[in-house]
């Protein structure tokens, strides 16, 4: 009985090995990247979007850097009461920069899972407010703020030819210097290798 397990463990690591080999051997082509996708950005309770690029450089197999550049196409409606006042209107993302290190974790020479860290800006702002109070109404204000954010994530990529492919990511923006808060987002992408 001893020597049928033994036999049946080795036929599975005989099987098993050239895989492993080939995943230990398969490397990420190496050089600069680009995608193009969708942000989807929850924060302080509003559900903004964005479309996003991103360029980036792969050093190795395992590190890169990239940098990230967004604009809002989809803004969401507030409402809230300040005193005596109804005070109502939409917020939308006007733009986003970011700069990352990105880890790699290839697991073959398709796919790769990511993880990433850096530092971005984000400029919010807000139109069509409406101000209504005893002493009447107010309409058509806006304003806008910035904030920093320290932000970091995890993702995915599937390449399905040796350029072309998707990636998904979410990222963690915690806002620094006096903004309070953070935003989720999560990101689909298709990505190109240069």
């Amino acid at each position: 009985m001893k020597s049928l397990m033994a036999a049946a463990s080795a036929a599975v690591l005989g099987l098993a090995l050239p895989g492993l080999a080939a995943a230990q051997t398969a490397t990420a082509p190496i050089g600069l990247y680009g995608n193009l996708g969708y942000a989807d950005i929850h924060t302080s309770g509003q559900n903004l979007g964005a479309i996003g690029g991103r360029l980036g450089y792969r050093f190795n197999d395992w590190l890169g850097v990239e940098g990230e550049l967004a604009g809002g196409v989809k803004s969401d409606n507030f409402s809230m009461t300040v005193g005596d006042a109804a005070v109502t209107g939409k917020t939308k993302l006007s733009d986003a920069e970011a700069g990352y290190v990105v880890g790699f974790l290839p697991l073959s020479p398709q796919w790769d899972v990511l993880g990433r860290i850096g530092y971005g800006h984000s400029k919010i702002k807000v139109e069509d407010v409406t101000v209504a109070g005893l002493a009447g109404s107010v309409s058509g204000l806006s304003a806008s703020g910035s904030g920093d954010s320290w932000n970091y994530g995890v993702g995915a990529q599937w390449h399905w030819d040796g350029a072309n492919g998707v990636r998904g990511d979410y990222t963690r923006e915690e806002f620094t210097h006096g903004s309070n808060g953070h935003a989720d987002v999560w990101s689909l992408a298709f990505d190109h290798r240069f």
